[in-house]
């Protein structure tokens, strides 16, 4: 299907460097030079110093890209942040999503050797930057993104008369933090791996919630998920599966829901073309690098929910500006 967009050599030589912007970003949060500025004014002397460089050289190279990105502003000799990077790029701010971009950089290595994925159709050995930060990047990344549509999706979904929500794969638990939010009467359990625990801790307290999350530590492929629930939010995990996995997933799922029970899956659709839209396109090359997932289309996941014996399935209204969205059912 494609989406008829026209090319130009520049169009072509743009997008082929655009990694010279991103690199420009993720070395100033790995750098930390947002957090360092703060609310105030620096030379690049001053900021040279503080983040512990050998030579003020590079430093000034670095501003004046993030400058000219926009990112920053030059004044008198010193740099400060814009508004935009004073919300989102100084750690500590509710607004941070430094760790978002730094899960992109630890996975760029991946993408250099996205050809060698494709001949091998196979994931590739990818640099390590440490499994403790690279989770930590992962976590807090999804907690980013989690965080700027959750509080809209559970406003727009209805659970009235629900009472125990399965979060499977949840993360940090954004997603079911905020249905409970939204659902006094509603607990929840986030089931994933144990080394996601502190982090689905520590979030949940912070939005008061503590005593309403439950938390399953396991491989939701293989270990049973607890139950029963009478609400299953499935949110950007069938992704990181195959297709065979999907369908043994969602029928694992759907065995642990009451009757009436509802099923939600959120996640990157493709046209039933499979040739679009662009990010969930794209993100399929994301997967390949890292495992045998992929995108699927609406007419793939709908397949799946009604052989694990799931009615009533549709797509729900929302569309997130990466195409994400929700396709729904009932047990």
């Amino acid at each position: 299907m494609g989406n008829g967009q026209e090319w130009s050599v520049g169009k072509l030589l743009g997008t082929s460097s655009a990694y010279w912007r991103s690199s420009t970003v993720h070395a100033a949060v790995r750098l930390d030079v947002f957090s360092v500025i703060g609310e105030g004014k620096l030379t690049a002397e001053e900021v040279s110093e503080k983040i512990g460089a050998t030579s003020p050289r590079g430093i000034v190279m670095l501003l004046n890209a993030l400058t000219a990105m926009g990112l920053l502003q030059h004044e008198n000799n010193s740099y400060k942040n814009t508004a935009f990077s004073r919300s989102c790029l100084i750690k500590g701010e509710p607004a941070y999503v430094g760790y978002i971009i730094m899960h992109h950089h630890h996975i760029m290595d991946g993408w250099s050797q996205l050809h060698e994925a494709v001949i091998q159709g196979a994931p590739v050995e990818q640099r390590s930057y440490g499994e403790e930060a690279e989770r930590e990047s992962f976590q807090l990344g999804m907690f980013n993104l989690a965080m700027a549509i959750a509080p809209s999706i559970a406003a727009e979904i209805s659970l009235e008369g629900k009472h125990h929500l399965l979060d499977l794969g949840g993360g940090p638990g954004t997603h079911a933090i905020h249905f409970c939010l939204a659902n006094p009467g509603l607990k929840a359990t986030i089931f994933d791996r144990k080394t996601t625990e502190p982090f689905t801790r520590k979030i949940s307290e912070q939005f008061g919630v503590s005593d309403r999350i439950n938390f399953i530590a396991g491989d939701f492929n293989s270990d049973p998920l607890g139950g029963p629930y009478d609400v299953a939010w499935l949110s950007q995990i069938l992704h990181s599966n195959s297709y065979e996995q999907c369908q043994s997933l969602i029928e694992k799922t759907v065995n642990v829901l009451e009757p009436g029970g509802l099923i939600f899956i959120h996640d990157f659709l493709l046209y039933e073309t499979m040739d679009g839209p662009v990010f969930p396109a794209l993100f399929s090359l994301n997967m390949l690098l890292n495992n045998e997932g992929r995108s699927y289309s609406e007419k793939e996941i709908g397949e799946m929910l009604s052989r694990a014996g799931v009615r009533k399935i549709k797509r729900l209204s929302f569309r997130a500006p990466n195409d994400s969205a929700i396709i729904c059912g009932t047990v």
